[in-house]
């Protein structure tokens, strides 16, 4: 329990949107998702007043880097799909 002279530190889960988004974005798409997800748990549970107003820069960071993440995975996957759907068509068309 917080005094009121005391500052607030911010949720275990704000930190996580955060560090998932981070890692979603540089090494794993696949986590990008999550980071969404959790981002935008936790900023729920501030407006509901759950969690502590601490976390709210954490959780926002969290979600704009699962959907920057996001956005990259899909255009990652559309890419794999494209190019090797011509590199295959392109196969067959030459044998």
């Amino acid at each position: 329990m917080t005094t009121p002279g005391q500052p607030q530190s911010a949720s275990t889960q704000a930190i996580t949107a955060l560090v998932v988004g981070i890692l979603g974005v540089i090494c794993c798409g696949l986590l990008a998702p999550i980071a969404w997800y959790l981002g935008n748990q936790e900023q729920q549970a501030i407006r509901e007043g759950r969690s502590p107003a601490a976390g709210q820069g954490f959780a926002q960071a969290g979600v704009i880097l699962g959907i920057i993440g996001t956005i990259l995975l899909v255009l990652t996957l559309l890419w794999i799909f494209f190019a090797g759907g011509m590199a295959i068509l392109s196969g067959m068309m030459g044998s």
